[in-house]
């Protein structure tokens, strides 16, 4: 039986656990070691199961407790090249493995399938993770779904998916303009209609949990 558990989801930071039930891999990074520790006891976790950590991205919230988190367990990070390159330098990792985008990674009877997608970060990458034909989807950051969303949103069994802001909220909130064009915009974030909309069309029968993520307290009601 797979364990998935979103440990932190938001702009305050993203973490996302996989496991089943010898073995466990993160995606994302960006709560401090000792949030992910208490997080993952309070739900009966075991840290030591954790045999990789994957980054999406290089922005603050999504890897800025990697290094030291992955320094406690003692686990290797994977990073697209890109993402490496362009990530800030306090918080690189010392294990490193390098991937491009569209590798299956095999990792301790997990397949990690990742896959470029639309966010404005140097080269952004959702993961499909699949264990004895289960497959558990972490879309997140996405400013609009493209045809690898969509083509691996189909295989999914569950599924974290964003679902950042009401359009409503967001236009007639407090951000200013430009924020509020760049989250709506084309490398942003998809919306509750948007992330609807994908989950209509493009869903499979098999699909049975949809976690709506990456929920903006201030443009949402999480």
């Amino acid at each position: 039986m797979l364990e998935i558990c979103a440990l932190a989801s938001g702009s305050n930071g993203n973490c996302y656990y996989i496991g089943n039930g010898k073995d466990a891999v993160l995606v994302d990074a960006g709560i401090s070691r000792r949030q992910v520790m208490e997080r993952m006891s309070a739900k009966g976790l075991d840290p030591a199961k954790v045999r990789a950590i994957f980054i999406s991205h290089e922005h603050a919230d999504h890897m800025r407790g990697v290094r030291v988190l992955s320094k406690k367990l003692d686990v290797p990070v994977y990073f697209t090249k890109k993402t490496w390159e362009n990530s800030w330098g306090p918080n690189r990792p010392a294990k490193v493995v390098l991937f491009n985008p569209g590798d299956v990674i095999n990792i301790c009877g997990f397949q990690v399938h990742s896959f470029s997608k639309n966010h404005d970060a140097a080269e952004p990458c959702s993961f499909r993770i699949s264990f004895q034909g289960r497959n558990i989807g972490v879309f997140t950051d996405i400013g609009v779904a493209c045809d690898n969303v969509k083509s691996e949103l189909a295989h999914c069994h569950a599924l974290f998916l964003e679902s950042n802001y009401d359009e409503d909220m967001l236009w007639s909130g407090p951000y200013p303009h430009y924020l509020k064009t760049r989250v709506a915009g084309e490398f942003g974030h998809l919306s509750n209609m948007q992330a609807f909309e994908l989950l209509e069309t493009h869903h499979n029968l098999g699909l049975q949990v949809v976690f709506l993520s990456h929920l903006s307290e201030e443009n949402n009601r999480p």
